[in-house]
């Protein structure tokens, strides 16, 4: 046996092809996950005890179970209660709320380490509940949940191979599908590998450079 790393290399298209339905499904997951999680924590913030209550119990279930049993149970027992879904629609679906749930965490997080004294303050000089929110305590809360949500932005990342378990055609299950057929399956982790390490470096970079403006634009 050798290693050779070009057997799977060859199949550049294939990959490409299965990184950009990775990609398409992390970016847009993400996104709808942070905004059903900002609403969310902010439902949870303003709507009173019961609407709090009543959301906690959501968010504690997809915080406490595995994302594989969540897919596997929106995918495979989807149809028992009538819900049909393509693997590439349940895949998205899942990740979003998944992320949802933790995204409304930090958001939660972020609302109350505002001081109290700021919304006060804005409240004193004659701002509304809605002005106050979106001129006070979003952009300080927007610096503060900034390196969690970098954090879960990776994170979300690395949960897209799972939804090769469902058949998404995402890069996992395509990568390994070309490992199998070329005997190169030591090659094909290697491979997969290296992606995932070069997108994690890539999100954190953007994610430091997005830190560092949204602090020059608080300080000014």
């Amino acid at each position: 046996m050798t290693f050779d790393i070009a057997v799977i290399l060859a199949k550049g298209p294939q990959i490409l092809a299965g990184l950009g339905v990775t990609i398409l499904i992390w970016i847009a997951g993400t996104a709808l996950a942070a905004v059903l999680g900002f609403v969310v924590a902010t439902a949870r913030q303003y709507g009173g005890r019961l609407t709090d209550r009543l959301l906690a119990v959501p968010i504690e279930i997809l915080r406490g179970t595995p994302f594989l049993v969540q897919i596997f149970l929106l995918y495979f027992g989807g149809p028992y209660i009538g819900l049909r879904l393509d693997p590439i629609t349940a895949g998205l679906l899942g990740l979003s709320v998944y992320g949802a749930a933790y995204y409304a965490e930090i958001f939660r997080a972020g609302y109350n380490s505002v001081p109290p004294g700021h919304a006060e303050a804005a409240e004193c000089v004659g701002f509304t509940r809605r002005q106050t929110i979106l001129f006070v305590q979003l952009p300080e809360m927007a610096l503060l949940v900034m390196p969690p949500s970098i954090n879960m932005v990776v994170i979300l990342l690395k949960e897209t191979a799972l939804l090769s378990l469902i058949t998404v055609p995402e890069m996992t299950m395509t990568v390994q599908a070309i490992g199998s057929q070329q005997y190169a399956f030591v090659e094909s982790l290697v491979v997969l590998a290296l992606v995932y390490w070069a997108l994690v470096e890539l999100s954190n970079y953007l994610g430091r450079l997005a830190e560092r403006r949204l602090s020059k634009l608080s300080a000014a």
